[in-house]
């Protein structure tokens, strides 16, 4: 049989010595295991993606040292597969390392390079053009890099017609919800073309916006899944695999010498369950959360608890992610505030466990209006004084974060975020907003999914029941400004996710002028959610890396 080991690692950009000692780990525990191949990450030296790091010539040297480093220090007898940058500034490539015999053997160019979503290879890399087959243990394997096995009969299926009966795919897949169940597709096509096996390394972690979720898949040539690697996760995956031995030898494949024969020790085939797609999005949120804060260096994380849904879930996630210990929260009621919504942010941090704090500002905001009053002067008040309000509750968040090192978590989900439901310099301070990619109706729902899964439940049913409000006066409800969310969801996700025009919406039964009043409003908002704070890809389109328009830009779609 022929041992087979996916290293799913969590490595961080730009960190080569961290990660290098991460891979070293994974394949003295591939050693362990007798596996004859060890198989890592795309681009796992240097974590994914480094983005203008590869237009660094000092970062490109310092990283081809490090690989080189690695080879002369790990186990001399395991071949490794190590994804990393290689060639010179303007002409490197994203590639595959063959770690052996204390060098580098040889190297495979990722050939297919995807320039689409929150891919931007092209800016980069050049694409190789040709194949690595390796002849181990005596079979021959086939190695690809991500992309390439997106495509049909492209790498996979050349190597098959040269006697490959595994092919291994070294990926960094970004997390959507339900991407796992896309993969697996994808695989299985590719198996049906190559009558092969095959094996595919995930990244998991979080890098900025994008979450990478594991999920390592080994299928044989049936299309059968024999292992898979839990998500959001580090994990060494063992799979064995009944593989024909290898017929043919010759250009492009390196043959590397079969091992002494070991006692391996007896792995039964790991098959992680899939979780449900609400406990799958809510593990996501934590891991881009927790990596996000661990990895740039927070310990802390403040967040601004209104009482309401969007900050109650943030606080759950922080915890989550964290720990109660390293999260505080503050509520920052004004006139406007009702007692029932104080009351449940004063639930959701005693129920969760978490320092909590009040800061009034009722004083603060009469204190701006006084010195405004004479430019103000013969003026209603209207949306100014609420956005004041907001203005001052960042300000005194941001001040907490200065003293006292504390990350602010921002609450703008992607409903809010989608129209310009917020405010510039007020809601929208701060470091990260876990749940910007989140729509309103799917807040309630992860709400729901966390409650049901702790006693007393973090958040208060009457949080969950009360008609979403700002509280920046008087009888406020969000209906008052924006159409109901499920007809607000549903217009934002085939506009701004599925592409379609007003057109096409109109098409689905939605009132045309209703339809068209939230393009614009998407439309308008582009300028905010420029100046927002990053956070957590999880829909197939996100505003960012994925959805990239013009803020000045007269088209109009009616």
């Amino acid at each position: 049989m022929f041992r087979l080991a996916l290293a799913q690692i969590n490595p961080t950009v730009g960190d080569l010595a961290g990660n290098a000692v991460r891979i070293a780990e994974y394949v003295r525990r591939a050693e362990d295991a007798g596996a004859d191949l060890v198989v890592f990450p795309e681009l796992a030296l240097t974590g994914y993606p480094p983005e203008d790091l590869l237009l660094v010539p000092r970062f490109l040297r310092a990283t081809q040292e490090t690989l080189e480093d690695l080879a002369a220090g790990i186990p001399p007898h395991v071949p490794c597969l190590v994804g990393t940058p290689s060639g010179r500034a303007g002409e490197v490539s994203n590639a595959a390392a063959l770690l052996h015999g204390r060098r580098v053997r040889a190297l495979y160019r990722k050939r297919h390079l995807p320039n689409y979503g929150v891919f931007d290879e092209k800016r980069y890399f050049v694409p190789g053009k040709d194949p690595l087959l390796l002849k181990v243990a005596g079979s021959l394997v086939a190695v690809t890099i991500c992309e390439d096995v997106w495509v049909p009969r492209g790498p996979a299926w050349e190597a098959a017609r040269r006697g490959a009966r595994l092919f291994v795919n070294m990926s960094a897949s970004p997390y959507h919800a339900g991407k796992i169940l896309v993969r697996t597709k994808i695989l299985r096509d590719r198996i049906r073309e190559c009558r092969a096996a095959a094996a595919y390394c995930n990244l998991v972690g979080g890098q900025d916006e994008l979450v990478f979720d594991g999920g390592s898949l080994v299928l044989d040539a049936s299309g059968r899944v024999v292992a898979r690697a839990p998500q959001f996760r580090e994990h060494l995956l063992i799979a064995d695999l009944d593989l024909p031995p290898a017929r043919r030898s010759g250009e492009g494949i390196v043959s590397l010498p079969d091992r002494a024969p070991v006692s391996r020790p007896v792995f039964t085939p790991f098959l992680a369950p899939l979780p449900d797609e609400t406990e799958e999005v809510y593990e996501a949120l934590v891991l881009g959360t927790r990596d996000y804060m661990r990895k740039n260096g927070f310990q802390k994380a403040l967040v601004g608890l209104s009482g309401g849904v969007d900050s109650a879930l943030v606080a759950c996630l922080a915890v989550d992610a964290l720990g109660p210990a390293n999260v505080a929260g503050v509520t920052l009621p004004s006139r406007f505030n009702s007692g029932p919504t104080r009351a449940d942010a004063e639930a959701v941090a005693k129920n969760l466990g978490i320092a909590f704090h009040s800061l009034p500002i009722e004083g603060i905001v009469r204190a701006f209006l006084d010195a405004l009053a004479p430019l103000f002067s013969g003026r209603p008040p209207d949306i100014t004084e609420e956005n004041l309000q907001a203005r001052v509750r960042g300000t005194l968040l941001m001040a907490l974060s200065n003293k006292f090192g504390w990350l602010v978590l921002t609450t703008g989900n992607k409903s809010e975020t989608s129209v310009g439901y917020s405010t510039l310099y007020g809601d929208t301070a701060g470091g990260f907003d876990a749940v910007k990619d989140i729509p309103k109706n799917l807040i309630y729902k992860l709400a729901r999914w966390r409650n049901a899964r702790s006693e007393p439940p973090p958040i208060p049913e009457s949080t969950l029941t009360r008609p979403p409000t700002a509280e920046l006066r008087d009888n406020q409800t969000d209906q008052d400004t924006l159409p109901p969310y499920d007809l607000l969801d549903s217009v934002v996700r085939m506009y701004v996710e599925d592409n379609k025009s007003l057109a096409d919406v109109a098409k689905t039964g939605v009132d045309r002028p209703t339809a068209a009043r939230i393009l614009r409003m998407v439309d308008a908002a582009e300028y905010k959610r420029r100046q927002s704070p990053p956070g957590i890809k999880i829909t197939p389109r996100a505003f960012g890396r994925d959805r990239r328009m013009p803020i000045t830009n007269r088209y109009r779609h009616e």
